[in-house]
């Protein structure tokens, strides 16, 4: 369950003053001493863009995912959870990609400063997948130093790894690809399946769907052993693993599930709440 209220659309103007209020870019994680507490690569903020800062707030809770949802309306991508949420000037172009290149090039080459592994930025297509992966492509090659980048058979490193996910239809044009600048976010089905993890480095599935328990009382054991061998089965292959439609609401139920989620070594940790999750990963030392 979700706990930020969807809102309007930011105005231009105040998506402007958003980014006036926003703190330098490479020092909102700067503590007056100079250090630089860790990104917490655990933390995935889920429908990112409804929080007030879409991408600065997350930045600023250190978090190492984060997810925008797109429509492909002519040749725009227009980020909104919902069509009738759709504003023309929140594009994936002015919310993400500008302000993430910006942020590169002030921290040297890098999300955080002085951290090398990649901020994992989901894209979730909400229209037909083909067509809008094909718009999407000619976005990312416009920031092609931004992105992880898979060329004829080898995965570069970049400052900003896309994974694809929604609409499935995108797989087929991203397979055909010798050079692309983004990856596919596989389901529970794809593990063990040929394709390797230079496709698919991501999987999610829906936790609701695969374990009844909530959090309340005992974590069934059969339900444990099974998320245990969805993660070896994962790490074996190299591939992280997230879940979505995980409980949300602060108390000890969600305590006890993201607990889980840990001892598991679940690799994302899925939220909305993103001050609750960051307080819950700084307390058991876990980024």
């Amino acid at each position: 369950m979700a706990l930020i209220t969807r809102r309007g659309a930011l105005t231009t103007a105040g998506a402007a003053l958003a980014g006036v209020l926003a703190p330098p870019v490479g020092s909102a994680y700067a503590t007056g001493n100079g250090h630089r507490p860790r990104p917490l690569w655990r933390a995935h903020a889920h429908n990112d863009y409804e929080h007030t800062r879409p991408l600065l707030d997350a930045l600023d809770h250190r978090f190492g995912s984060l997810e925008a949802d797109i429509f492909l309306v002519g040749d725009q991508l227009l980020v909104a959870h919902d069509p009738e949420d759709l504003d023309p000037a929140r594009t994936l172009e002015s919310l993400y990609l500008d302000p993430l290149a910006a942020r590169v090039r002030a921290n040297r080459g890098s999300v955080y400063r002085g951290h090398r592994r990649p901020l994992q930025l989901l894209i979730d297509i909400k229209t037909e997948g083909s067509s809008t992966y094909a718009e999407l492509d000619r976005h990312l090659k416009r920031h092609r130093h931004l992105f992880t980048t898979y060329a004829h058979g080898r995965v570069h490193p970049g400052p900003v790894t896309a994974v694809i996910s929604g609409d499935r239809a995108a797989r087929v044009p991203m397979e055909a690809q010798r050079v692309r600048r983004a990856f596919y976010d596989g389901r529970l089905a794809d593990l063990g399946s040929p394709a390797p993890a230079s496709f698919i480095p991501l999987i999610s599935d829906n936790w609701s769907n695969n374990f009844t328990w909530r959090g309340a009382g005992a974590f069934p054991e059969a339900e444990r052993q099974k998320l245990r061998a969805i993660m070896d089965a994962a790490h074996s292959r190299g591939q992280r693993v997230r879940f979505w439609a995980t409980p949300d609401l602060p108390g000890p139920e969600r305590d006890a599930l993201w607990a889980e989620l840990l001892a598991a070594d679940v690799d994302h940790l899925n939220t909305d709440d993103l001050s609750g999750l960051r307080a819950f990963l700084e307390a058991h030392d876990r980024t």
